[in-house]
C-alpha cells in the first residue's frame, strides 16, 4: 500500500511533463508549435533539444515618438567666431597644460636616464641569475627613454606652434647640451 502512494506523485509528474512536450517545427528562422501552419509552410520538426523563445523588443512607431518632446542642443556653427579675450584665455590654458605635460615628460626622462645608467643599470633580484631578464629590462628602459624623448619633442613642437618657445629652463639646458 505504501509503494502505491509513493508512485502516485511520479505518475502525475510524468503525465504533466509528457503533455508539456509538444512538437516544435522550424520554418526558416521562425519556430511554431502549430501543426497546420507547419504543414502549410513545409516546416521541419525539431528533435533532440528544447527550444527557448525570447520575446523581442517593440519597435517604436513614428507616431509614438512624434508625441514626445525632444530637447535639442545645438553646437556652435563652424562659421561662428569666439571673442578675442576668450580665445586668448583658451590658448593660455592650453599652453599651461602643454608646459605641465612637458615638465612631467622631462622628469620622467631624467628618472629613466638615471635608472638606465648609460646602458648598465643595476641588476635587480632574479637578474643576477638570469642574464636574459637583465637584457630585456635594459632594452625596455632604452625604448622607454626613446619614447619619452619623442613625447618631449612633440610637446616642444606643439608649444612652438602655439606661440613662442617653451618656457622651461630645462629646455634651454637640453638645447645647449645637444
Amino acid at each position: 500500500m505504501k509503494i502505491r502512494h509513493a508512485l502516485i506523485p511520479f505518475a502525475v509528474l510524468i503525465a504533466v511533463s509528457a503533455s508539456a512536450q509538444t512538437t516544435i517545427f522550424r520554418c526558416g528562422n521562425t519556430y511554431t508549435n502549430d501543426k497546420a501552419e507547419a504543414q502549410a509552410k513545409g516546416c521541419k520538426a525539431v528533435e533532440g533539444g528544447n527550444v527557448t523563445v525570447v520575446q523581442g523588443t517593440r519597435v517604436n512607431s513614428p507616431n509614438a515618438t512624434a508625441n514626445k518632446p525632444v530637447n535639442v542642443v545645438t553646437a556652435p556653427q563652424a562659421g561662428q567666431r569666439v571673442g578675442d579675450g576668450e580665445q586668448k584665455a583658451r590658448n593660455g590654458e592650453a599652453r599651461g597644460i602643454l608646459e605641465a605635460e612637458l615638465k612631467k615628460a622631462e622628469a620622467r626622462r631624467a628618472d629613466l636616464a638615471r635608472e638606465y645608467n648609460n646602458g648598465e643599470p643595476e641588476k635587480m633580484g632574479p637578474e643576477h641569475k638570469n642574464y636574459q631578464k637583465y637584457l630585456d629590462r635594459v632594452a625596455e628602459l632604452k625604448a622607454s627613454i626613446e619614447r619619452t624623448e619623442q613625447d618631449i619633442a612633440g610637446l616642444k613642437r606643439e608649444l612652438a606652434r602655439s606661440g613662442g618657445a617653451p618656457a622651461s629652463s630645462a629646455n634651454a639646458a637640453n638645447a645647449a647640451a645637444k
